[in-house]
């Protein structure tokens, strides 16, 4: 928690990195020990580069992850229960991701206004936190990218571009910084 504020870490992985188009496969969060995971079954196809790095594919109109199938549900049913998982915490509620700007905040609020729920989420959320450039506020590193921060300040490796696994180390990194009210603020945006 921040001033009052809950922060929620969260990652998604899409079928590509255009955020005007891609389609979210996987939507993932944590706070202080709980954890939403859901999976979709997206309508476009997956770039070959998302296919390398995530492990996702789709085949015969099952998502498999590294070959194995995962049980999807519709997109705004996914996104109903992330609404529900964070309503389940004190507001107002941030939203926590690593470039959140560049990608996940452009991708997650292009379909909620898709399919007419950007109001709802309203009502939950009241803004990002980008933690890439609080990283960079905070930090000198050769690489701000995440598996390099928690190399770098954890001592660990993960499953990188698994978005629990994303947002966990995400909290974790978060955590370890112990960041000012201040710094926080400088990197959190309204929508």
């Amino acid at each position: 928690m921040s001033d009052n504020k809950t922060i929620v870490f969260f990652d998604l992985e899409a079928t590509g990195l255009d955020t005007t188009v891609c389609n979210i496969i996987q939507l993932s969060a944590v706070c202080e020990g709980r954890v939403f995971n859901v999976y979709v079954l997206p309508q476009l196809e997956l770039t070959a580069s998302a296919k390398e790095v995530t492990g996702f594919t789709v085949r015969n109109g099952e998502l498999l992850l590294r070959g194995s199938p995962v049980t999807t549900v519709p997109l705004a049913e996914a996104l109903r229960s992330f609404m529900d998982f964070l309503r389940s915490f004190p507001r107002p509620v941030l939203l926590a991701a690593h470039s959140a700007m560049r990608f996940d905040a452009p991708v997650l609020l292009r379909v909620l206004r898709q399919l007419r729920l950007l109001e709802e989420f309203r009502q939950v959320v009241s803004g990002f936190v980008d933690t890439f450039p609080l990283s960079k506020n905070l930090h000198r590193l050769r690489s701000y990218s995440q598996v390099n921060m928690v190399r770098h300040f954890l001592k660990k490796s993960y499953d990188a571009h698994n978005a629990v696994e994303d947002a966990t180390m995400l909290e974790e990194l978060f955590n370890h910084w112990s960041p000012s009210q201040r710094n926080i603020s400088r990197v959190t945006y309204s929508f």
